[in-house]
C-alpha cells in the first residue's frame, strides 16, 4: 500500500495511491490525515487497503507528486542515525579525527527538528551559500507505537512505513555547534520527504532483516551523482535504530527513523564517482571528503542558490516506488 498527503492544512489530507502513482483515492472517511491514521493503525490500516485495491484497479483521480506535501508534513519524532559507518570514518579521516571503536558497535543518532517538513517538490529556501548546503539521500521508516526498551529483533515489527528523505545539512556551520558539544541545530534545517509512503509489504524480498536493498539513485543537476545499494554497507539495521531510539523512551506512533547518508565502500575502500566506474554518493561532504584524503583539498562545491537536487529508488523493473524528491535550493528572503 502507498500513502500520500496532498497539500491542505498543516498536516495535509490523506490519499491512498495506486502502486504506479498514477491514481489515488481520498482517505478521509477513514483517516483525514496519515498521522490519524498511525494512531489508530490496526483499524484504520484494512479499509486504506480497500481503498489502495480500488486504485489498482483504476478508480480514483489522477495523481499528481507535485501536489503532495511529505506524507508527514510534521511529525512528533524525528530521529536520524549514522547506519553506514564507511561515511563517518571518512568524514572523520578528512578532518584527521579518530574514530572510536564504538561506533562500529554502538549507533549515532541525533534529534532533528520535525515541526516543518518541507514538499518534495518544493524549492529549499537557504539565505546564504557560505552555509555549506548539501544535500543526503537517504532511507526512514515510520513506527506505530514502540515501548521502551523493545529489542532490535522487536522493533522490526513496529516498523509501519517506508520513504526517502533528502536530509538538508549545512556543512559550514556543524564544526561550530560540534565544538559547543550540544549536537546539531542550525546546521540542520527543514528535510524533505518522497511523495509516497510505502507499506514494507509492497517492497517484496527488497526489504529483509531491517534493510532495503535497491540502489538510492541521485542527480545533481540533471547529472547522476550517487546509486549506492542501500542495503550494502549498512552496519545497523533498522530494528537496531530503533531499538537505540527507544532505549530510555517510548516512541509515539508516526515516528520517524533515518538511516544516514547511503554510502557504499569499493573493493574496501572509499568509493569512487560514477562516471570513475563506482557508484558515487548519496551527498556532497562525502565526495569533497575523498578529495581531501588524496588531494589535500576538496574541489567539488557544496550547492549554490539555482542547483538542483533529485532523490528516487526504483523497483526491479525500473519504476518509482516512492516518487521523487525534487528540490532547487533557492535564495530565501524574510
Amino acid at each position: 500500500m502507498k500513502l500520500a498527503s496532498l497539500k491542505g492544512g498543516r498536516d495535509g489530507r490523506l490519499v491512498v495511491v495506486s502502486n504506479d502513482l498514477q491514481r489515488f483515492m481520498d482517505a478521509a472517511d477513514v483517516a483525514p490525515t496519515l498521522q490519524t491514521a498511525l494512531d489508530n493503525w490496526a483499524q484504520s490500516r484494512p479499509a486504506l487497503e480497500i481503498l489502495a485495491a480500488r486504485a489498482n484497479a483504476g478508480e480514483g483521480e489522477a495523481f499528481e507528486q507535485a501536489d503532495c506535501a511529505s506524507p508527514l508534513p510534521r511529525a512528533y519524532q524525528w530521529a536520524d542515525g549514522s547506519a553506514y559507518v564507511n561515511h563517518v570514518e571518512l568524514v572523520r579521516k578528512a578532518r584527521g579525527a579518530e574514530m572510536p571503536d564504538s561506533f562500529w558497535t554502538d549507533p549515532l543518532m541525533y534529534q532533528g527538528g520535525s515541526d516543518s517538513f518541507i514538499g518534495p517538490r518544493e524549492n529549499i529556501p537557504m539565505a546564504d551559500e557560505a552555509w555549506g548546503i548539501d544535500f543526503e539521500a537517504e532511507i526512514v521508516v515510520v513506527t506505530d507505537d514502540v515501548p521502551m526498551g523493545v529489542s532490535a529483533e522487536n522493533a522490526l515489527s513496529h516498523i509501519q512505513l517506508i520513504m526517502l528523505v533528502n536530509d538538508v545539512s549545512l556543512r559550514n556551520l556543524i564544526p561550530g555547534e560540534l565544538a559547543k558539544g550540544f549536537g546539531f541545530f542550525q546546521s540542520k534545517p527543514s528535510s524533505a520527504f518522497s511523495p509516497v509512503a510505502v507499506t514494507p509489504d509492497e517492497l517484496s524480498d527488497a526489504w529483509r532483516e531491517g534493510k532495503l536493498h535497491l540502489p538510492l539513485l541521485s542527480s545533481l543537476n540533471e547529472t547522476p551523482f550517487g546509486k549506492p545499494d542501500a542495503g550494502v554497507d549498512m552496519t545497523f539495521h533498522f530494528g537496531q535504530l530503533i531499538a537505540h531510539a527507544a532505549k530510555s523512551r517510548p516512541l509515539a506512533a508516526g515516528c520517524i527513523i533515518g538511516s544516514g547518508t547511503i554510502s557504499n565502500k569499493l573493493d574496501d575502500g572509499p568509493g569512487k564517482p560514477i562516471d570513475e566506474g563506482g557508484v558515487g554518493y548519496s551527498c556532497i561532504a562525502e565526495i569533497r571528503t575523498i578529495e581531501t584524503i588524496n588531494d589535500g583539498k576538496p574541489s567539488t562545491s557544496f550547492m549554490q542558490f539555482g542547483d538542483r537536487i533529485r532523490i528516487e529508488m526504483n523497483d526491479a523493473n525500473g519504476n518509482s516506488i516512492f516518487g521523487a524528491i525534487d528540490q532547487v535550493v533557492e535564495k530565501y528572503v524574510n
